[in-house]
């Protein structure tokens, strides 16, 4: 509707106005019908549907993520070994020893995929703390805007409640036999300096990373194609 009004008033003006008068009028249609559309919404309105929006794209993206190779296959998020310990991969894989390093790091984005389902209720349940000034705020800021506020608001908290969820599932996959196999053969290696980061707290962060880059990608289809606004409230304040 607003893209027809503004053609509609640029069609009557632009042949007899100058184009300067034309670009003021048209800047000033736009003006109008921008506040006559926000106008249209109520507060409980525009608070109900961003959080119908986040939901939505928190169950999307903890979908993805949560089958086979959603962290394995997806170069983006695939959890890989920690910088510290990119020398032990190296030197591992320079001994003939990729295998050992290929099942680590394959077991570690095993457990992300079987624990990520668990988060689920834990991102909507944050969803359910957010102010009308929150909203607001998010409703007007960036494509990722209610990602980024998620993740500075409830990381602490999430980080507290996956990483058992992480731990049982590193064990239930055989991550930590893996993982252990490989600090274990590189540090009885003569003259290096031994390395052993801590598994869990590396997997379960590099997780919840994951889940906010999916969760970041659904925020943005939503905002930008109106095909992926699956409600008529969505339509109505994204549209």
């Amino acid at each position: 509707m607003k893209g027809i009004l503004i053609l509609l008033v640029s069609v009557l003006i632009s042949t007899s106005l100058s184009a300067q008068i034309w670009k003021e009028l048209k800047e000033a249609a736009e003006e109008v019908i921008e506040e006559t559309n926000t106008s249209e919404l109520t507060e409980e309105e525009v608070g109900k549907a961003l959080k119908e929006a986040l939901t939505i794209g928190i169950e999307k993206g903890v979908d993805r993520v949560s089958k086979v190779d959603g962290y394995f296959k997806d170069p983006e998020i695939k959890i890989i070994m920690p910088e510290e310990a990119k020398v032990v991969e190296e030197k591992l894989r320079m001994l003939g020893q990729d295998k050992l390093v290929d099942d680590a790091i394959e077991s570690m984005n095993r457990a992300a995929e079987d624990a990520a389902t668990a988060a689920k209720d834990i991102f909507i349940t944050a969803i359910k703390n957010l102010t009308l000034k929150d909203v607001m705020n998010i409703l007007n800021g960036e494509d990722n805007a209610a990602t980024l506020y998620l993740e500075n608001n409830t990381r602490n908290k999430l980080v507290d409640k996956f990483k058992p969820i992480i731990k049982v599932s590193l064990e239930k996959v055989g991550a930590t036999k893996y993982w252990n196999s490989v600090f274990t053969y590189y540090n009885k290696l003569p003259f290096v300096k031994k390395v052993n980061p801590d598994l869990d707290d590396y997997v379960t962060d590099r997780a919840i990373d994951g889940l906010f880059v999916q969760i970041a990608k659904e925020e943005k289809e939503i905002r930008k194609n109106p095909a992926a606004r699956v409600t008529d409230l969505l339509k109505k304040v994204f549209g």
